[in-house]
């Protein structure tokens, strides 16, 4: 059997069941069902601090970026960045094709329904199979260009939905890269580990959080961590629906500061690489009664082939030991899609 070299391949070797990946049709009901029912959310502690306490917002043309980032990404794990050269109108207009997509009928984006080996596409998120319960939400993944899609869901009309996802693809792809360079800068990686050049894959995933009627038993996301190493989120409307939880247990929602603040996390293959250092975001979301919620979120990590070696000669892990072992990335998607959030101490020394 061959190995999976790209992204979208590795996904197809952990094949997962129809019932797991098409949403019930949201527009056609009018309460939450039971198999979307969920206990209490609201019973966990959250903190309801509109400013973000702490959550670090960085600036980009800041002189001293390198280590604000790495302070962030060791502290949090997550932080806001301004100033990073993607426009208003920009953002605009790509929620505006993300909701021209969602606002389909349910038969028409059923035939662009991800396969069961596929990675694009419309569909459920792909830990659904980890839990009970099912999610409020919808997606559409996009890997380079949605074309085939597109032209199934508006024949005569795919052109500008197209235009528009590749180029906001290239613009996160750029800015990811950006980001990656400066938390290296941060690391400060011996010369041994040749990873400035490497190859990137990224992926673009469109959310859909639809009006709720019981928004307190039911979750838009359920808590997971993200799998590569960065996640850069646009949450539009400037509402709240994500939340962490930070290290005292507490869930706390971060909301952007601006309508063009972007969250960028840090996700479980920048853990490892950090030996630790960075935290990998454990994060939900939330869904509300009132507001349709549309996100945009564009993952960014190495090629599956890559090896990923814990950074222990960094200036924050001189002498260190490493804590994971040594993993190719494929290997590292392949135990997260049959154990989720076990996978840690499956690769812990």
């Amino acid at each position: 059997m061959a190995t999976a070299s790209t992204l979208e391949e590795s996904f197809k070797e952990n094949p997962q069941s129809l019932q797991h990946i098409l949403p019930i049709d949201f527009h056609s009901i009018q309460e939450v069902p039971n198999s979307h029912l969920w206990p209490d959310i609201n019973n966990s502690s959250i903190s309801h601090d509109e400013k973000n306490p702490n959550v670090p917002i960085i600036d980009l043309l800041a002189p001293n970026v390198v280590e604000l980032i790495g302070h962030a990404c060791k502290t949090w794990g997550i932080f806001q960045v301004v100033n990073h050269g993607v426009s208003l109108e920009f953002f605009d207009e790509v929620e505006s094709q993300a909701r021209r997509l969602f606002a389909l009928p349910a038969e028409q984006k059923v035939k662009v329904v991800r396969s069961t080996s596929g990675a694009t596409g419309y569909g459920t998120a792909r830990i659904t199979p980890f839990f009970s319960k099912f999610m409020w939400h919808e997606g559409f993944t996009i890997m380079d260009s949605p074309l085939d899609h597109a032209k199934e869901l508006w024949p005569h009309d795919y052109q500008k939905f197209c235009d528009v996802m590749e180029n906001y693809q290239k613009k996160m792809k750029a800015l990811s890269f950006q980001l990656w360079l400066l938390i290296l800068n941060y690391l400060q990686p011996s010369q041994e580990h040749s990873i400035k050049s490497f190859e990137s894959t990224g992926a673009l995933q469109l959310n859909s959080y639809p009006c709720c009627p019981n928004p307190n038993h039911a979750l838009g996301l359920a808590p997971h961590t993200d799998s590569l190493f960065l996640t850069i989120l646009h949450q539009t409307n400037n509402t709240k629906g994500l939340q962490i939880l930070k290290k005292d247990q507490v869930w706390t929602s971060i909301a952007p500061v601006s309508n063009d603040a972007l969250i960028v996390n840090v996700g479980d293959l920048l853990h490892i690489l950090s030996n630790g250092e960075f935290p990998s975001v454990y994060h939900r979301v939330l869904v509300d009664q009132t507001k349709h919620r549309v996100s945009l979120a564009y993952f960014f990590g190495p090629q599956v082939d890559s090896m990923i070696v814990p950074l222990v000669s960094s200036k924050d892990n001189v002498g260190v030991e490493p804590k994971y072992r040594n993993l190719k990335v494929k290997e590292y998607l392949d135990l997260k899609a049959k154990h989720l959030e076990k996978v840690f101490s499956m690769i812990r020394f």
